[in-house]
């Protein structure tokens, strides 16, 4: 089976928005790969680094509120 990354990094941005503090910083229990790719994607600054925590640019803070929505919201009734 082929992996679609994408997928991947959307399910790992969307539930961020669950442990964020600071405002921007989540905890950065995830895979290393999606991380970076992340990183790639301008969603969050630089992972390397031994601080436990990612910092979410705005873009990311955006995408991942959105994301979040989207798979986990409930439709307004």
């Amino acid at each position: 089976m082929e992996i679609d990354e994408d997928k991947i990094d959307r399910a790992v941005l969307a539930p961020l928005r669950l442990t964020l503090h600071d405002k921007v910083r989540a905890w950065k229990g995830h895979d290393g790969d999606a991380t970076d790719r992340l990183f790639k994607k301008g969603f969050i600054h630089d992972p390397v680094g031994k601080v436990k925590s990612v910092v979410l640019t705005e873009e990311g803070l955006r995408e991942s509120e959105r994301l979040f929505n989207e798979m986990f919201g409930k439709p307004r009734t």
